[in-house]
């Protein structure tokens, strides 16, 4: 992903937490993508539960845990 897409992510985020990108998507699913490995990115819905990623099992719970600390900042 080029650069200017990433910021344009990063700009968009409703948070960012280490790195990654947290964005609201419809039917309450979050966006989350890594800012310095553009490519690992993974979509979950508000409980924690996975719907859909490529990175690997370390990184999954790595974001899953972070999703779990802070998904609640993420409401208006």
């Amino acid at each position: 992903m080029p650069e200017k897409e990433v910021l344009e992510v990063a700009d968009r985020a409703k948070m960012i937490v280490n790195g990654y990108a947290f964005s609201e998507l419809e039917d309450g699913m979050v966006s989350i993508l890594n800012l310095n490995h553009p490519d690992c990115a993974m979509v979950v819905k508000r409980d924690g539960e996975v719907i859909e990623t490529n990175m690997d099992p370390i990184e999954q719970q790595i974001v899953l845990e972070l999703c779990r600390k802070n998904l609640q900042f993420m409401e208006d």
